[in-house]
């Protein structure tokens, strides 16, 4: 039985920090601004994912051969995908104070990722990466090095979570194909 990249790490992982109220308040903060313009910022964050990692749009049949940003950008099937996401972590965000909910919700999105589209826990962590990229270049002066820790910790119970769910799943992938 082959293991997914990272899965012994996760088996012996300790849960994340918790948030503290302080980040609760600044993660919030951050992303009322965002949500304002979530599906551009949604759509940024998913052309500079495929761009920069090509091996994501496998789990895309409909924008799996879209090399173009432009091309993207203009996808309805993009967007609508951008979208979820956005939707995905205003739910996080909205339940930010209630740690059931917000492992609720990534239950469900994880095991549907695991189980339904067979993507690989890697990509989570990849497009965390990216998201937080984005939003410290397009909201700059309200991501203070505070404000990215905070939501570098989100990201990393974001992934805790959506890993756990690929774990309790069973979940093993048999290639480990490069990003």
């Amino acid at each position: 039985m082959e293991k997914f990249p990272g899965e012994g790490e996760m088996e012996r992982r300790e849960r994340v920090d918790q948030l503290t109220e302080a980040e609760r308040v600044m993660i919030q903060h951050t992303w009322s601004k965002v949500y304002h313009q979530r599906e551009d910022v949604g759509v940024s964050i998913l052309i500079r994912f495929f761009v920069n990692f090509p091996s994501a749009k496998q789990y895309f049949s409909q924008f799996v051969h879209m090399e173009d940003p432009e091309e993207m950008e203009r996808s309805a099937q993009l967007r609508k995908h951008a979208g979820r996401i956005m939707n995905a972590i205003n739910s996080v965000v909205e339940n930010i104070s209630n740690p059931d909910k917000v492992s609720s919700i990534l239950g469900l999105v994880g095991k549907a990722h695991a189980l339904k589209y067979k993507v690989e826990p890697m990509y989570f962590k990849i497009l965390s990466g990216v998201l937080l990229e984005v939003l410290g270049e397009d909201y700059s002066d309200c991501f203070t090095p505070d404000v990215q820790r905070a939501w570098t910790k989100l990201m990393g119970l974001v992934y805790w979570h959506m890993t756990a769910a690929y774990i309790e799943e069973g979940w093993v992938q048999l290639s480990s194909s490069a990003v």
